[in-house]
């Protein structure tokens, strides 16, 4: 029987062109069409539904149930003359995926009469089963009741699913104690920690700053294979990488696919998602190959923040929905394939001001580059003081196959700022003396040149090894994994923000209360944050094996695996940190740190199993075959009296494929007890740290077996689709 491997190759020339893709004449014609906006609500909402509703968004007031109702209903009108029929709570759980839950606005009065209706209580709360989704002992699993209540921040929207209609509102989700069980309510109390402290900071400047926005512009990685070969790759469906595949003769070494023209069957998939996206207000505005053969890469417009992770969680459930049409597969696994590239999420973070000033942004004035410096400067000490959340924040199974390797950021933090801002911060801390005298007072009104110079919006390169990478007028945090709901690290960074920011003001003002002029003192705590803060940055190449012992001599923490990493976020001092701000409780700090180790430990524990699998059910049958043809080839060759120097060359073939059958064969069974023994033990974190020791080593060696079988055996006896038609056919 044809294996599933040549059928795939064998039908990949009756895929391309079967899908039509519609295309607008231009997108500001369809642009958000979907999208419950605030010019459709002033279309379809009263005047005082429609002035609640801008005043919860624009000020955080609470809307009262008569306004919601009035909304409800404007909403649902909107929604039924675009053809829909049932509407869904759409929230973010600590699954890491988006979830919803259907509901029609078909119902029963008590006289049996049928009638449609989305009252205010439908759209601000709904109740869903909380046990069944990752609590971390918060909830029992007989206390199901959770909740989700809308959030009024990131409008409603219709998503279009084959023929069916969905009203889809953005939710928070907790549980019947008010824990947080979601990525999204964290992530907008430290969005609300963070305005706070940075509205305190820029009154320094501007007394007319009434808010500060965190603003995000995210770039996602992907692979994009044919369905049909992912298929036939057990590994591929249950993990989303290869546990298995020997490099290809061509990978990406000529450097050839970078920037490439686009297929044209990717091409007619990235025109349908987007045009997608572009109806549900999703303002991408790049798509090109990436690095990697059969690596893409796709990036709006930046936004406010927490409407920015809901676009981008919507656009991989769309991203992964548009390619079935098109007999594709959509990988967002950190690394699906060994040997290039893996795939991150650029997230591209900033401060902006209701005055209409990004404040990462260099000034043209000595007092917009004072105010640039102070947040500049914050920004790098947050990071210095809380290296190990952020590294925390992007620990995942997935992403430790890609942190350290030829494409992403070691998982040592640091930060990159380029040799001119380094310039200007050494300046400032070179300052002779303690303090700031009164020439420098008058220099800092007059002329600020001497430590500041006229700063470019492009000062500096790029350097793709920096995990945290200054680029302009925004930090790029590149060491996010591409499959990661952006929500968890951009809560951790706002977080460490607010704490840097509310520590500066309170220093500051201790300095004025003694006498000391606003702009002075404001530039000696900047001075001090410099030096004190300064070991984080780095400049050079996060590869090589000199900055891990430099970065050790800087005393720099290098967490490398996700089991220890995760302990960041249950010390005292995070604990402090997020309860000062209100973002999350202790017990929801330990939650989330439980959550995450069982979600390390299935990851892993799922790849050991596939690899177990796989092993038994398709590499070893296909090499013990092709054993047995080469020892009837060499049967026959004795018979008919061929000397063996005459079969030397099978011989060899035949005592290599036995060898490496054999340690396939014992490493998976070592591996198989060493996940019993895993299994075995009492808490999260030691199962987590023994399949992280103990298990994972595994899979190397008896991948490096597999692979090297994989050369050996011929071609047509082999099942798994290879490297070569996986990453080239389409």
């Amino acid at each position: 029987m044809q294996s599933l491997r040549f059928k795939a190759i064998d039908n990949l020339t009756s895929v391309n062109g079967e899908v039509s893709v519609e295309s607008p004449a231009k997108i500001t014609d369809i642009f958000g069409e979907n999208v419950f906006t605030l010019k459709t609500a002033r279309e379809f909402l009263s005047d005082d539904a429609y002035k609640s509703l801008v005043s919860s968004i624009k000020t955080g007031q609470k809307i009262d149930r008569s306004a919601a109702g009035q909304i409800a209903a404007g909403i649902r009108q909107w929604a039924q003359g675009k053809g829909v029929t049932h509407y869904t709570h759409w929230f973010q759980p600590l699954t890491g995926t988006s979830a919803e839950k259907h509901d029609s606005f078909f119902t029963l009065k008590g006289d049996g009469s049928a009638i449609e209706e989305f009252d205010g209580n439908a759209l601000t709360q709904q109740e869903p089963d909380a046990s069944s989704f990752p609590s971390g002992g918060i909830r029992a699993t007989f206390e199901a009741r959770g909740y989700t209540a809308w959030d009024p921040t990131s409008p409603a929207f219709i998503m279009n699913i084959g023929q069916g209609l969905t009203l889809c509102v953005p939710t928070i989700f907790v549980s019947y104690t008010g824990e947080c069980l979601d990525y999204k309510a964290p992530l907008l109390k430290s969005i609300d920690a963070l305005n706070k402290a940075a509205v305190d900071v820029c009154h320094y400047f501007d007394k007319n700053v009434g808010k500060v926005t965190a603003t995000l512009g995210w770039e996602q990685e992907y692979f994009v294979i044919d369905e049909g070969l992912a298929n036939a790759r057990p590994d591929l469906i249950m993990t989303g990488r290869t546990v298995f595949g020997h490099s290809p003769a061509k990978g990406q070494q000529l450097e050839d696919h970078y920037f490439g023209a686009i297929p044209e069957r990717v091409y007619a998939f990235m025109r349908d998602f987007e045009y997608e996206s572009y109806r549900l207000g999703i303002p991408l505005r790049t798509r090109h190959n990436e690095v990697a053969p059969a690596q893409f890469e796709c990036a709006p417009i930046f936004e406010e923040l927490n409407l920015a992770v809901d676009h981008n969680t919507l656009l991989m459930d769309v991203m992964t929905r548009v390619a079935k049409r098109h007999k594709l597969r959509v990988l967002l696994h950190e690394k699906p394939f060994a040997g290039i590239n893996g795939s991150g999420k650029h997230n591209n973070w900033s401060m902006a001001t209701d005055t209409g000033v990004n404040l990462l942004a260099p000034g043209k004035t000595p007092k917009t580059n004072l105010m640039f410096l102070a947040f500049f400067v914050n920004t790098i000490k947050a990071v210095h003081d809380h290296a190990d959340l952020l590294r925390a924040a992007i620990a995942s199974a997935g992403n430790d196959h890609r942190l350290g390797a030829n494409e992403a950021p070691p998982a040592i933090i640091s930060a990159y700022i380029g040799g001119y801002l380094t310039k200007v911060l050494t300046a400032v801390e070179e300052r002779v003396g303690d303090k700031f005298d009164e020439q420098d007072e008058v220099m800092l009104k007059l002329d600020i040149h001497k430590n500041i110079p006229e700063l470019l919006l492009d000062n500096t390169d790029r350097n793709r090894t920096s995990p945290f990478a200054f680029t302009g007028n925004k930090f790029e945090f590149r060491a996010v994994g591409s499959s990661a709901n952006c929500g968890y690290n951009m809560t951790i960074l706002n977080t460490i923000m607010a704490e840097t920011l509310s520590s500066f003001k309170i220093e500051v003002d201790a300095l004025i209360e003694k006498g000391d002029k606003k702009e002075v003192a404001i530039m000696q705590i900047l001075k001090n944050y410099i030096k004190a803060s300064k070991a984080v940055l780095f400049e050079g190449d996060g590869y090589s094996d000199e900055w891990q012992e430099e970065a050790a001599r800087r005393g720099l923490p290098n967490l490398k695996t996700t089991p220890l990493a995760l302990d960041s976020l249950v010390t005292d001092k995070a604990k402090h940190l997020f309860h000062k701000h209100k973002v999350l409780s202790h017990v929801e700090l330990e939650a989330r740190h439980e959550i995450e180790l069982e979600k390390y430990i299935k990851y892993v524990q799922i790849e050991g199993r596939v690899i177990g699998d796989l092993a038994g059910n398709h590499i070893l049958p296909a090499s013990i075959r092709y054993q047995n043809v080469l020892l009837e080839n060499i049967k026959g060759l004795k018979e008919v009296g061929i000397p063996a120097d005459g079969y030397k060359a099978q011989m060899n073939v035949l005592v290599e494929i036995s060898d490496h059958i054999n340690k396939v064969q014992v490493l998976a069974e070592e591996m198989t007890e060493a996940r019993k023994a895993a299994n075995a033990l009492a808490t999260s974190r030691e199962k987590a740290i023994a399949y992280c020791e103990k298990v994972k080593p595994y899979f190397d060696e008896i991948r490096y077996s597999v692979d090297k079988l994989e050369l050996l055996v011929d071609d047509s006896e082999w099942e798994l689709p290879k490297y070569r038609e996986l990453l080239f056919l389409r």
